[in-house]
């Protein structure tokens, strides 16, 4: 079985790293760098950066940031936020990420997926699925969660990878922030469903909510902002637990 990775998120806005809880609400959560080096040396599989408001401000991620970032980490870098086209991926790449993270633009554009699949390779393509539970469906939004769209998240999950993503991003605003776990309901369902990796989001609050992602998830990958941001555990203290009850991680 491959290892299960284990990715801390920074959130970025005006400079910052920050949290909310279903995608309001935002707070603090320290230096930009600081947190890059911090998981850099914490033994983090991989690190995303997400220019939160990028999309619902139409503007291009900040650049300048990406590339200190990059030159701090020796881990992969994700970049999402704002990517709309061939060209402001080329951009983000040309800053030092290892992958690009699309959403919005891929809702409103499906063929922005292959187009950049096609260019740098399917690994380099993270397609985002933030999903809000609605009545018995779970619907995906964009805009960072503020638009709801008419797709139905395993329709949409689906659809992604047959356009040529290498990986989806999978959150749950309902449980964004709340630190009540991931939900491992449509996580499975996704899981379960594809055959390209699936990353849980949204709602780890302890290392149990880890385990849980990857055992009644089924997700390849963990990714969590709180729990670390804060400091009430460590990615080497989770890989630990993770390990401990049976789960391969890389130590």
């Amino acid at each position: 079985m491959l290892a299960k990775r284990i990715i801390p998120c920074l959130d970025v806005r005006d400079g910052r790293v920050v949290k909310g809880i279903n995608f309001e609400g935002l707070r603090d959560a320290g230096s930009i760098l600081e947190q890059a080096r911090f998981y850099n040396n914490e033994l983090a599989d991989e690190l995303v950066f997400l220019d939160i408001s990028a999309s619902l401000e139409s503007r291009r991620t900040t650049l300048e940031e990406v590339l200190k970032v990059s030159g701090e980490v020796f881990i992969p870098l994700t970049v999402g936020g704002g990517i709309n086209s061939v060209e402001t991926a080329k951009d983000v790449f040309l800053h030092g990420a290892d992958k690009v993270s699309v959403n919005t633009a891929a809702v409103n554009d499906p063929t922005l997926i292959t187009r950049i699949a096609e260019k740098y390779g399917s690994q380099a393509v993270v397609v985002a699925i933030d999903v809000k539970k609605i009545g018995n469906d779970y619907i995906v939004h964009t805009h960072s969660g503020k638009k709801p769209t008419t797709l139905e998240a395993l329709d949409w999950a689906l659809k992604v990878q047959e356009l040529g993503a290498g990986e989806i991003l999978l959150t749950s605003m309902d449980r964004d922030g709340t630190k009540e776990g991931y939900d491992n309901v449509i996580l499975s369902r996704i899981s379960t469903s594809v055959h390209i990796p699936v990353i849980a989001s949204g709602g780890a609050g302890n290392l149990q909510h880890l385990y849980e992602g990857f055992t009644e998830g089924h997700a390849d990958a963990a990714l969590a902002a709180s729990i670390f941001h804060f400091r009430q555990h460590s990615v080497r203290e989770a890989k630990e637990y993770l390990r401990e009850r049976g789960i391969p991680v890389r130590l």
